[in-house]
């Protein structure tokens, strides 16, 4: 994630279980290519232009910091397939329900099959 402009940008780390809970040690992160330790639940703040590297199965939240104005996100990432890559410690709608009227003029990796089906 990198912030890319405007205020600060707030993120809180955890590491998961293999059970997909939230675990007690230290979380491990790279800022702009340093080390970091962060307490479990603990934050990073970064300034406009700096980056986090998130690994896998790493729980975060993520915000502007208060009183410093909007903040324009960049996620720097391999491929995504929605269906496997994005993973909630609560279960969570990816998109919201929606009565199509249209064909999309773009399909996500998660669309192919409602459109493809012998993939």
């Amino acid at each position: 994630m990198i912030n890319r402009g405007g205020g600060r940008l707030v993120i809180q780390l955890w590491n998961s279980t293999p059970d997909e809970k939230l675990s007690d040690p230290d979380v491990e992160v790279s800022c702009d290519g340093v080390l970091r330790i962060v307490r479990p639940g603990g934050f990073v703040v970064l300034a406009p232009g700096e980056s986090i590297t998130l690994p896998p199965r790493l729980y975060h939240k993520f915000w502007g910091a208060k009183g410093h104005g909007s903040v324009l996100v960049g996620e720097v990432n391999r491929v995504n397939d929605d269906r496997t890559d994005n993973r909630f410690m609560d279960s969570l709608g990816r998109f919201p329900e929606i009565e199509e009227d249209a064909l999309p003029p773009r399909l996500l990796c998660s669309d192919f099959p409602d459109y493809y089906p012998f993939i």
